[in-house]
């Protein structure tokens, strides 16, 4: 076999290769909620009532100890106004026109839950917004209204990022993102998660579980917004104002009609 056969046959057989691994590399499914839909995802909830922080996600997915029903998170729009904060929270969606509302609004000693697994991750990074409202009533930390997030790398089975929050009294379970107003902790901010994915961790396996659950003696709330899970780089938090941006159009001219004035 002459060698410039077998150069092109090695050619074809990398080629092949490639196609294949982007074909099957695995990708977040509406990560956005931009369908107006939590499909491609796994929600799950159930009651918390009596179970001491930290909770374990997996026992509020279907088939856990806890998981009874998927009913109290919602995926909701720019129309929507927090009804514990309005204004004060801020935005309630972080990109585009849709998020997604983890447990619901009001007290009930509940707990909600969503995840989701993507295989063979081949994506530059792994990008998700969230914000959260945790109401304070005065209990230990164990019992308090709580956001856990995790996200898992589940081919060394190793825990990424991690984020536990409590509304325990006295504040020592949120930290410096949160502001409060009246009994609540809350976010105003978007809080941005990022994980780079480097050839250590490309192809690997990833879980993302988001949970927010009312306290334990079931007369407090706690809830949480997720937006913009997956590969696409977020917008900024903070949007330039219109002033801000005129300015900017003005010093840009201005530099266009001193460069021709040069050239001339």
């Amino acid at each position: 076999m002459s060698l410039k056969l077998i150069t092109k046959i090695a050619s074809v057989v990398m080629a092949v290769g490639i196609t294949s691994t982007q074909v099957f590399a695995g990708a977040f499914i509406n990560g956005s909620f931009e369908n107006g839909t939590a499909s491609g995802w796994t929600e799950g909830s159930g009651y918390r009532g009596g179970v001491p922080n930290p909770l374990n996600p997996a026992d509020y997915l279907p088939g856990g100890s806890s998981y009874l029903a998927a009913a109290r998170s919602v995926v909701i729009d720019t129309t929507y106004v927090d009804p514990n904060l309005g204004a004060d929270l801020g935005t309630t969606v972080y990109s585009g026109n849709h998020s997604y509302r983890v447990e619901d609004t009001i007290n009930g000693g509940n707990a909600s839950l969503i995840s989701q697994t993507v295989n063979n991750y081949t994506d530059g990074s792994i990008f998700f917004a969230w914000k959260a409202v945790l109401q304070n009533g005065g209990h230990p930390a164990d019992q308090s209204a709580v956001l856990q997030i995790e996200l898992i790398d589940l081919t060394t089975n190793t825990n990424l990022i991690t984020r536990t929050y409590n509304a325990g009294d006295g504040g020592g379970g949120v930290d410096s993102r949160f502001s409060s107003k009246s009994d609540l902790f809350f976010t105003p901010n978007w809080q941005i998660e990022q994980l780079t994915i480097d050839s250590a961790l490309s192809g690997h396996n990833f879980q993302l579980l988001v949970l927010a659950a009312d306290c334990s003696p079931t007369g407090h709330t706690g809830y949480a917004y997720l937006d913009g899970f997956g590969a696409v780089t977020p917008p900024p938090v903070d949007v330039p104002e219109p002033a801000s941006l005129a300015l900017l159009g003005l010093g840009i001219l201005t530099m266009e009609i001193m460069r021709r004035r040069a050239r001339a």
